[in-house]
């Protein structure tokens, strides 16, 4: 007996057993990250740390600016000088509460396609990160900026691990090709989202450029690592077990519901 495909994302059942007999067995749905896109996200990632550790190194207990940093950042301040009222809104993105919106967007997004994995990594991306930032990098390194601890800028591992989450959910192959414009806007939008933010911070003199640039690998590799760790086979599988907990659990309570709706008489409009 052969697999019975269902469309790309979500999960397969596979036949076993001959002479037309046999059990039926539910397999995780795609992988978050193809074969080649395993090998690239592990590069990535060792890379992203490459520029966190090497940059945390080089700024280590500094409360000033580089000649770098100092040239750079006058530069954008200077750009943005007449546009001070806007800058706080530009690195709004950056916070909490549209990071919490935009996330359960891609939550909601996966769960709507079948996509489990693709939902777990959108809510842990932006905790885990910041998580990294706030616990133990910052404490690590301890760089300030007018007295508050700066490296890796948080706004920036936000947004940048939104944008990353977006793009290991719609560039990673196989995708519809009828949605390729689609996708490719919607990647273009995060990327754009946290090139702003990072800017606005740095205008606003909270953040150095380096700081924004250590955000930014922090986000992006954090994304890369757990996506690796959902695609391991023992995640894969416990993964595909509570999707079909899920959907078992939904008929139910929908059968309870139209059994409800039948006893009391009731038509539902």
């Amino acid at each position: 007996m052969g697999v019975m495909r269902r469309e790309p994302g979500r999960p397969r059942w596979v036949v076993q057993g001959g002479s037309g007999r046999g059990v039926m067995r539910r397999e995780p749905g795609r992988p978050l990250l193809g074969g080649g896109g395993r090998r690239w996200a592990g590069w990535l990632l060792v890379a992203c740390a490459a520029v966190v550790a090497v940059l945390g190194a080089l700024f280590a207990g500094q409360a000033t600016a580089d000649g770098f940093d100092r040239t750079a950042d006058s530069a954008i301040a200077s750009a943005f000088s007449g546009h001070a009222g806007v800058l706080p809104r530009l690195a709004e993105p950056g916070t909490q509460i549209p990071a919490v919106v935009l996330s359960a967007i891609i939550i909601v997004a996966c769960l709507l396609g079948g996509r489990l994995n693709g939902a777990v990594l959108a809510a842990a991306a932006v905790p885990v990160a910041d998580g990294l930032d706030e616990l133990l990098i910052k404490h690590l390194v301890h760089r300030t900026y007018g007295g508050a601890l700066a490296y890796p800028s948080g706004h920036t591992t936000t947004v940048v691990a939104l944008a990353a989450t977006v793009t290991v959910l719609l560039a990673v192959a196989p995708q519809p090709a009828r949605t390729r414009v689609l996708r490719v806007l919607i990647m273009a939008a995060a990327w754009s989202l946290a090139c702003v933010v990072a800017v606005a911070v740095i205008a606003l003199r909270w953040h150095y450029l380096t700081d924004t640039v250590a955000g930014a690998a922090v986000g992006a590799g954090t994304v890369y690592g757990l996506a690796m760790v959902l695609d391991l086979p023992a995640v894969r599988r416990w993964l595909a077990r509570a999707s079909r907990v899920i959907v078992i659990s939904g008929r139910r309570r929908a059968v309870r519901e139209s059994g409800s709706l039948a006893g009391s008489g009731s038509r539902p409009e």
